[in-house]
């Protein structure tokens, strides 16, 4: 352990620069307790080691993250809550084996957390690292291996309350959309809380607002009807808010003791749309007249109300770590849809002669309202138990125990079903194991010429109310043969079962909703029913994943992944295709025609394939870089905004220092500081030395009697850890050693200086070195520990250590300065309690500025390219039956394109970011069935892109000058979606486009500009 005598421990602050002005040392890392080897004193030295280590909330892994960001990168992307980065981050967070399609697993501070909305509000300043792992992490964590893990690191002190204020609609005009937010976070270590209200509202846009082609049929060829085009929605009027609130602690004071959270939620929606009008064709001998009844429009409105509550339990169980989870709603929706008028009444009165085609119309009857309800009630509840039980010749062995059980029920009722009320409940009780055991192992000295070699294996059981009882299964091998590159091999077995949505829904009828038929090569309104199919089968799966990761040596980092996926499927779940002729051939009992051959409904509710098999290969680069040149900063300009800040000094203080050996006076050298410029330190947790934390441990230690155990509550989690032998249970050993430490009388002055450690010798150090930067330096005036520190190998003073050593310390703030030495006691960065402040920078997340400038003074930008080639994607719709390729036009959609690629990118710089992303896929087509009549469709290759600027306020010099004022914390954005104005081209074999794929009926929003402000106090 280093000994820290009070003048050497001032010595190192000053002299050495151990960011930001004191020791950022995890006090849970001093006293280190040694394993063995000698504890005897050698000469006093002012240096505190800071060996980096894994960062507390770090995924534990043999697996390397596929992408990492840590807090400047994290700010260069602008975003306004962890929401809104993951949408950011779709390229790198999405998974390309084509399982499962929600949002990936997530994990805070490397632990399974209670819901997705226990976290989604946070502002991304509260984040220290992102991580990004592969899919078959998620198995570590009881989760299926069907996405991508996403683990946010957060900073340990951190408050902030945020406004955020949003406009925007498409160029065009026709609709607008809002968006009020509000949110409060205060994050103390392990007690987090956090409320946060959202509100959102958008305008109704209409077909005649885009100037839609109508249908054949359906428009009025008297003067003075209606026109339906107005009355048919595009685009629905919608308002729905939300409110939740969260509460994270621990379990105790004592050191782990674990932790717990509660969240609770309601969001409330409300929507209406408009399905045209009522249209009747009357006929009178051979003439006829297609005439729209009035100008009240057929509405459908949606109202809905879901209650959400969860929670999580994470604590430790001897030597494994217990986490439970349980994630609960209830959502009740009403459907009100109004329903067609008689209008035979209407043809009597012209078969009577009363009535002409073109004639007034008389008033009618109005239909009635039909009603469709339901309510889904869900309960999740899932136990992990993870540990290291065992060791082998490679390392230990990881061991997951997961348990749980899910329950969902769906009651629903529709007056235009004879069914009446139906209602569909499922339990599923589950249980699993996933066990990785190293082969080979370089750092553990066991077949080290392959380097690191681990294999998972994975297996459960999910025992469904209404499906018996399924299985999986997974093995997978990775392989790290440098420290550069990495290797994954799985093969994934699962049984799945359809939801019970896609069972149980309502049946619900919907009239004149536009649908192209192919067989008749012309674009009709026909009646839609959707809703659950109670005979769906439940699939199996077989899928084979390839993956490399390598790390390139290009700018600050570089990265390249490449992955190939092979599935197989038997008895696919899937919503019901595009009604082309050979789906049409397989479903007939789905499809009604007239006695001419016209389209009159389609029944799409979903159906069972007999199989499916794809395969692709999926590879991306990502690049991270800085912008500008990097600026010397005092200590001061480095308190906040992120984990680097006056990184430029600092690196150049910890390089130019001697380090002292291991152990206190003796042995080999002690691992060098980590500092901002060493990798470790880089992307890493750097915990912040507490003095008067440490004086009271030894305050503890030395007034418990020699012999006696003192009280270890509240230790330092990692000095608990130590201070524990072989057998998991404290050692008597090594307390009495730590207690010899302690109570020494280096160690008490070390704590005795730490505790008052004023500004006043600081002072006296500035004023001999700095007074007259162009006089010699008065060496006697010195104090000695100095003077030996710039003393040669020849006995005599090295101008050069002695200039050194004034500039650095004539570059540090004066005591009581911003970064500088505080005045009175305490560390830097801390309150007047002692406790640090919030991590990065205070109230706010900022220090300066609140957005992230980076201490050094430098930007940040970055990369991401993404693309997807599909090799193979066929489906078998029946036994016996055809089987369609998909990338040949035979498709069950609107086909599927070979080539996708996906664009992310940004920089940030001085307070102004750019950010552009953009998403490309390929041509397809779908064949007809080549009868007369049919048409073949084409679909254009499509690339849209979205820009995003913003600028953080604050650090605009001609905006706020030198005190931002209400200006600190608030940043402006501006987006635009769909930078391009690009729309996908659907042509038939004519080069046509039907009037079901006009370009702004499928895409009636085009670009679209959207302005926010967003305040942090």
């Amino acid at each position: 352990m280093p000994r820290l005598s009070s003048t050497a421990s001032f010595l190192a602050i000053a002299a050495f620069a151990i960011a930001p002005a004191f020791a950022q040392v995890d006090p849970s890392a001093a006293p280190d307790i040694a394993q063995g080897g000698d504890t005897g004193s050698g000469e006093d030295d002012a240096e505190i080691v800071v060996t980096a280590e894994r960062i507390r909330g770090q995924v534990d892994t043999d697996v390397p993250p596929v992408f990492e960001l840590d807090a400047e990168e994290i700010a260069s992307y602008g975003a306004g809550s962890i929401e809104e980065l993951i949408e950011l981050l779709a390229p790198q967070t999405g998974s390309g084996r084509g399982r499962g399609s929600g949002r990936p697993v997530f994990l805070v501070n490397g632990q399974r957390v209670g819901g997705f909305r226990e976290f989604r509000r946070y502002p991304p300043e509260a984040i220290e690292k992102v991580e990004v792992l592969p899919e078959e992490v998620a198995l570590q964590f009881g989760y299926p291996a069907d996405q991508r893990v996403i683990n946010f690191i957060l900073k340990d002190n951190f408050a902030s309350r945020e406004v955020e204020l949003e406009y925007g609609g498409p160029d065009r005009g026709g609709t607008a959309n809002g968006e009020i937010e509000l949110s409060q976070l205060t994050i103390n270590g392990s007690r987090r809380t956090n409320i946060g209200f959202e509100f959102n509202t958008n305008s109704m846009l209409t077909e005649d607002e885009r100037d839609i082609v109508q249908t054949p049929g359906s428009t009025p060829t008297v003067a003075g009807d209606p026109d339906p085009a107005p009355f048919r929605s595009l685009r629905s009027d919608a308002e729905s808010w939300e409110l939740d609130a969260t509460i994270n602690d621990s379990l105790g004071e004592a050191p782990g003791s674990g932790t717990y959270s509660l969240n609770a939620g309601i969001e409330r929606s409300f929507s209406r749309s408009l399905s045209g009008l009522d249209v009747v064709t009357l006929t009178d001998g051979g003439a006829s007249a297609v005439r729209t009844i009035d100008d009240d429009p057929l509405e459908r409105r949606n109202r809905s109300t879901t209650y959400s509550f969860g929670g999580s339990l994470n604590k430790p169980v001897g030597d494994w770590m217990l986490d439970a989870t349980l994630d609960a709603s209830r959502a009740d929706s009403t459907s009100l849809i109004d329903a067609r008028r008689d209008t035979g009444v209407l043809q009597d009165l012209v078969d009577a002669g009363e009535l002409e085609i073109d004639g007034v119309l008389p008033a009618i009857a109005p239909g009635s309202v039909d009603r469709a309800d339901s309510t889904t009630y869900s309960a999740d509840f899932k136990t992990t138990l993870r540990g290291a039980p065992f060791m082998l010749p490679a390392g230990e062995a990881r061991v997951t125990f997961d348990s749980g059980y899910s329950w969902n029920r769906i009651e629903s009722t529709d007056t235009r079903s004879d069914a009446g009320e139906l209602a569909q409940t499922r339990g599923n009780l589950n249980a699993g194991v996933n066990v990785g055991l190293p082969i080979a192992s370089e750092r553990e000295g066991f077949l080290g010429a392959l380097g690191e070699v681990n294999l998972n294996l994975a297996a459960g059981v999910d025992h469904l109310s209404d499906f018996g009882t399924l299985a999986n299964a997974t093995a997978g091998l990775a392989w790290r043969p440098t420290e550069r590159l990495s290797l994954q091999a799985s093969y994934i077995w699962r049984e799945a079962a359809p939801s019970l949505s896609q069972l149980g829904d309502p049946v619900i009828t919907d009239f004149n909703v536009p649908v192209y038929d192919f067989s008749r090569g012309e674009s009709v309104l026909a009646t839609i029913v959707t809703g659950g199919n109670p005979g769906l089968a439940a699939e199996t799966q077989r899928d084979i994943k390839l993956a490399a990761n390598y790390e390139l040596d290009l700018f600050d980092r570089a990265n390249i992944v490449v992955e190939y996926f092979r599935n197989r499927s038997d008895d696919v779940t899937q919503s019901f295709p595009l009604l082309t002729p050979a789906i049409e051939a397989a479903f007939p009992d789905r499809v009604v025609r007239d006695g001419g051959g016209n389209l009159i409904s389609i029944d799409r509710r979903p159906v069972t394939f007999a199989g499916t098999k794809s395969s692709r290969l999926r590879y991306g680069i990502n690049l991270f870089g800085r912008v500008g040149k990097e600026e010397v900063e005092s200590a001061g300009s480095a308190s906040g905004g992120g984990e680097r800040g006056g990184r430029g000094m600092r690196t150049a203080a910890a390089a130019a220092a001697p380090q002292p050996p291991a152990n206190g006076g003796e042995g080999p050298p002690a691992p060098a500081r980590a500092s901002a410029s060493t990798p470790q330190a880089d992307g890493e947790r750097r915990g912040r030395f507490d003095p008067a934390r440490m004086a009271e441990m030894r305050q503890r230690f030395c007034a418990t009697p020699e012999g006696e155990m003192p009280d270890l509550s509240g230790l330092p989690e990692r000095m608990l850890a130590r201070l524990k032998g072989d057998d998991g249970q404290i050692d008597p050993a090594r307390i009495a050693m730590l207690r010899e430490r302690f109570c020494s009388e280096e160690g008490a002055a070390a704590g005795g200086q730490f505790r008052r450690m004023d500004s006043e010798r600081f002072t006296a150090l500035r004023q001999t070195l700095c007074a007259d930067p162009a006089a010699p330096v008065d060496v006697d005036a010195l104090p000695e520990q100095v003077r030996a520190r710039i003393t040669g190998e020849n006995g005599q003073i090295d101008p050069a250590r002695l200039a050194a050593f004034r500039e650095r310390v004539c570059a540090m703030p004066e005591p009581g300065a911003e970064g500088g030495p505080p005045p009175g006691g305490g560390e830097a960065g801390a309150g007047g309690d002692g406790r640090p402040r919030a991590g990065g920078g205070g109230r706010g997340g900022g220090g300066r500025g609140g957005f992230g400038r980076g201490g050094d003074g430098q930007g940040r930008w970055n990369l991401g390219l993404y693309h997807s080639i599909e090799f193979e994607n066929e489906v078998l719709v029946a036994p016996g039956g055809p089987v369609l390729d998909q990338l040949s036009g035979e498709a069950i959609g609107s086909g599927i394109p070979r080539h996708k690629i996906e664009l992310e990118g940004g920089v940030f710089y001085k307070g102004v970011g750019l950010r552009l992303s953009g998403n490309y896929q390929s041509a397809t087509r779908i064949d007809g069935s080549g009868l007369p009549g049919s048409q073949d469709l084409f679909f254009d290759d499509i690339a849209k892109f979205d820009l995003r600027a913003f600028v953080a306020l604050d650090q605009q010099k001609w905006l706020a000058g030198d005190t931002p004022g209400f200006w600190k914390g608030a940043r402006l954005s501006l987006r635009v979606d769909n930078l391009f104005d690009a729309r996908q081209r659907v042509t038939d074999s004519t080069g046509a486009v039907p009037l079901s794929y006009q370009p702004l009926l499928t895409d009636p929003l085009g670009r679209t500009f959207e302005i926010e402000f967003r305040k942090l106090f």
